[in-house]
């Protein structure tokens, strides 16, 4: 059990968190013709929206309320129905998202009460419109996503308990904001590959990736769930729940449909990996595929590969909750050392991080842990560059946001192959910095009784 202890710093010096609106953002551009708008300053969507043009290297749907000092201080209401009535009939969206901003809660609105107002007011629209409370001064991208979420299932899920199993072969996915495209793509043909449907929410890989439009600009987003798919999640057979931070959506669903659920914090990892697998394979009856018992072998004889230069290694992250704990276990699964963690804010899977302490903090936390602790590799978005830059060590950039490298929706991390992959990248940034690594000190352990290296890594291998 690590310590979670919370920063004391009166202001944060080089900020990590990324702002709830950001997040809850994130989860309406996985769902298929909608259109997110922020409840608050024109400044508040331009700045979002600037992170997610350079991480995702797409247009962006987003709109904003446009508060000013005079809406701000007098009321914003009219803000929120001119923008709706403007944007229902000229962008024609299936859906819309209405996150509010820390502007927006400080002035008071209540968003609820205004979409049924407006509803009230509009009787001839039918447009549904998802409010979330996510203020800024609180949590962070990953709470804001899980917000969106369990505001989607709640108010587009029908309740009916009676409906389930009626598609056998559908299996509902509740994919969390640390999955990047390729990893909702592994993970839809692994379903598929065990003779499942997938109804991946919200499913970023189809809308923020690969798409040449022949039109300059999409005022929507093209692909992903369709707002259509919410009603029928009741008709499947089975949920699978990933990360820790969707528990709450997950209790929402179940509640709604009775549709029964697996839950599972990471899929990083060999051990994470073979729980997925065996519940699949008790799910489906199916005999696992060859080609994932060929990943599997794959990932086995990387980690033994990798071991040498990973093994003892000092490592440093910084991320949001669901992922930096599935970034420790992946650490610890291979003998890495877990000396400094930052997490933006609390969560209670914080507790089960593979590192003595997590600090609630910035980067300026993980900066003086990482040199104190002499870390070896830093793991964190973009805006731990300079952060690396001064300590002098390497960074794999994972997270969110990643601007200043391409194909950050193309990394695949989970699964089989991903771990591999993670874990090779990981061994090369080790190699690069010191070659050395490739004599590691347990290998000399094996020469000090006249063993041969070939015989010490036939010793290793066999454990």
């Amino acid at each position: 059990m690590a310590e979670v202890i919370k920063s004391n710093k009166p202001m944060a010096v080089n900020p990590l968190k990324v702002s709830q609106p950001v997040g809850a953002i994130l989860a309406f551009l996985g769902i298929n013709k909608s259109l997110p708008m922020l409840h608050g300053s024109q400044g508040c969507s331009a700045f979002a929206k600037v992170f997610f043009v350079r991480h995702f290297r797409e247009p962006i749907p987003l709109q904003t309320t446009a508060m000013d000092q005079t809406t701000t201080v007098m009321g914003a209401d009219d803000n929120v129905f001119k923008g709706l009535e403007t944007v229902i009939e000229k962008r024609q969206p299936d859906l819309i998202g209405l996150p509010t901003t820390g502007l927006s809660e400080t002035q008071g609105s209540d968003v609820q009460g205004l979409v049924k107002r407006f509803y009230h007011q509009h009787p001839d629209i039918s447009t549904p419109i998802i409010p979330v409370v996510a203020p800024d001064y609180s949590g962070g991208l990953e709470t804001g996503y899980a917000l969106a979420v369990e505001a989607l299932l709640t108010h587009l899920v029908p309740e009916d308990t009676n409906q389930v199993g009626l598609k056998p072969q559908q299996i509902n996915v509740l994919a969390p904001s640390m999955l990047t495209g390729a990893d909702l793509e592994y993970l839809r043909e692994l379903l598929e590959s065990f003779g499942l449907q997938p109804v991946i929410l919200p499913d970023l890989s189809d809308s923020l990736d690969g798409h040449l439009m022949d039109e300059d600009f999409i005022p929507v987003t093209t692909g992903g769930t369709p707002v259509q798919a919410f009603a029928g999640l009741g008709q499947a057979a089975h949920t699978l729940v990933i990360g820790r931070s969707l528990h709450k959506a997950a209790d929402i669903l179940k509640a709604r449909t009775g549709v029964p659920d697996v839950r599972l914090d990471s899929l990083m990892g060999l051990q994470a990996m073979d729980q997925l697998i065996l519940a699949l394979q008790k799910m489906t009856g199916r005999a696992v595929p060859a080609r994932v018992e060929r990943q599997r072998s794959q990932l086995q004889d990387a980690q033994l590969d990798s071991h040498f230069m990973l093994g003892f290694s000092r490592f440093a992250i910084a991320a949001d909750p669901d992922l930096l704990f599935a970034f420790s276990k992946l650490i610890a699964e291979i003998g890495g050392e877990l000396v400094a963690a930052v997490s933006p804010h609390k969560a209670d899977i914080l507790a089960e991080v593979s590192a003595e302490q997590v600090v609630i903090g910035d980067l300026e936390d993980l900066e003086v842990l990482a040199e104190e602790k002499q870390a070896q590799v830093i793991i964190s978005n973009s805006h731990a560059a300079q952060t690396a830059l001064r300590l002098d060590l390497p960074l794999v950039r994972a997270g969110w946001p990643i601007y200043d490298r391409l194909g950050a929706q193309h990394q695949l991390w989970i699964g089989y192959p991903g771990s591999r992959n993670t874990l090779l990248v990981l061994a090369n940034q080790l190699l690069e910095q010191s070659p050395e690594h490739e004599i590691p000190a347990r290998i000399s352990i094996y020469a000090q009784t006249d063993q041969t290296s070939e015989a010490a890594y036939a010793a290793l291998k066999t454990g």
